[in-house]
């Protein structure tokens, strides 16, 4: 019976010893700070990581955090040094330096973040108060955040509060503003599309009209050569002809009715409207070319080389062609139609170089007569070949 009563006293003083233990002692971890209370008098402040005694049932213990702490504040209205509105969203962080002072100023977190947001929206106006919106955007951004900070961390350390950073997140113009802000800004770049793309076409018909002067001005140069060019070559083909004909006008004549034959005959092309005897197709019914001539039985016309009648009895002299000369006596001897000189008892026309086209319309046939005594006139229908000129 002793015994049980022994190790039941044994029991409650163990555990009277450990509630003792557990309400004497207290631990301060490494990311912590405590205060010791005794009936809400601070009587110790430890800021070492480990075990610590106290008075059991009567001091207690409040642990403050040692890390860095964040402050978000709301978005706020700014005005600017030119009269622009800003909506402006900071942060900023700060850490618990004091724990004394800290419990006696604001006692909790809570209240130390809403005495901190009060600092900082009153630095933040009074600083970008003081500059214009290029400034706060980008050119003096960081050296108006440090300003702000330096500002805010003194009114902090009333409150054994050390602020470490602050940041401006975003500095932006408000909605309503915005919408005015980006049409003046496509309005100017309109404009400036508009002067871009004037000057361009400025430029453009600058380059287009001399451009048209230089081919007008290589134009005529090329036209004025070309037609020196041509000029020199109809020159020139003038002369050789006039010099092939002056070797053979047989052949001359023969080669230029085949180039008209060529280029007045092209299949699908010719419609022609002409006599068979038609003087175009003499080479068709004679080779030496001397066919297709008229005949004498049509009224009104004569044989080659012979006139109408002369008065007092036989045959008149034939026409003269244009070029062609006759000499000899007159009324007898020989009679030499445009012939060489010094040839005697022949009649001689040369072939008429043709037209614009180039075509040759061949002279009437040569007409050659045996000379009579005392006639001029050579007897009609004898026919020979015309007489090459020297």
């Amino acid at each position: 019976m002793n015994g049980q009563i022994l190790r039941s006293g044994l029991l409650v003083l163990l555990g009277l010893t450990v509630v003792l233990f557990f309400t004497a002692t207290f631990t301060v971890y490494q990311t912590q700070q405590a205060l010791v209370l005794r009936f809400g008098a601070v009587r110790n402040v430890t800021s070492e990581p480990g075990l610590y005694l106290k008075a059991p049932f009567i001091d207690t213990v409040n642990y403050i955090d040692k890390r860095v702490l964040d402050l978000d504040t709301p978005v706020q209205t700014v005005l600017s040094t030119d009269r622009q509105n800003l909506e402006v969203d900071a942060f900023a962080r700060y850490r618990i330096t004091d724990p004394l002072r800290f419990y006696q100023a604001v006692n909790n977190v809570q209240n130390a973040n809403a005495r901190l947001t009060s600092f900082l929206n009153s630095a933040l106006r009074n600083v970008l108060a003081g500059a214009n919106t290029t400034d706060i955007i980008r050119a003096r951004r960081a050296e108006l955040m440090n300003l702000i900070q330096d500002i805010v961390n003194k009114q902090a350390q009333t409150l054994g509060v050390e602020v470490i950073d602050v940041r401006l997140t975003r500095v932006d113009l408000p909605a309503a503003n915005s919408q005015a802000v980006f049409q003046r800004m496509q309005t100017e770049r309109q404009r400036e599309a508009a002067d871009l793309r004037a000057t361009g076409q400025q430029a453009a018909q600058g380059i287009r009209a001399r451009a048209e002067r230089e081919a007008t001005v290589i134009l005529a140069e090329a036209n004025r050569q070309q037609e020196q060019l041509r000029g020199q070559g109809d020159a020139e083909r003038n002369r050789i002809l006039a010099e092939a004909f002056t070797r053979d006008p047989d052949f001359f004549n023969f080669y230029r009715s085949m180039q008209a034959y060529e280029n007045g005959l092209k299949p699908g092309e010719t419609r022609m409207v002409l006599s068979p005897n038609s003087q175009f197709f003499r080479y068709f019914n004679d080779p030496s070319g001397q066919g297709g001539r008229e005949t004498p039985d049509q009224p009104g016309v004569s044989p080659p080389g012979v006139g109408p009648s002369a008065p007092g009895g036989g045959a008149a002299p034939a026409p003269r062609a244009p070029g062609m000369s006759r000499s000899g006596p007159p009324g007898g001897g020989s009679a030499t139609v445009g012939g060489p000189p010094g040839a005697t008892g022949s009649t001689a026309a040369p072939a008429r170089l043709g037209n614009a086209a180039g075509t040759v319309t061949p002279a009437s046939d040569a007409v050659r007569a045996p000379s009579v005594p005392g006639s001029a006139v050579p007897s009609a229908g004898a026919i020979a070949a015309p007489v090459a000129a020297q």
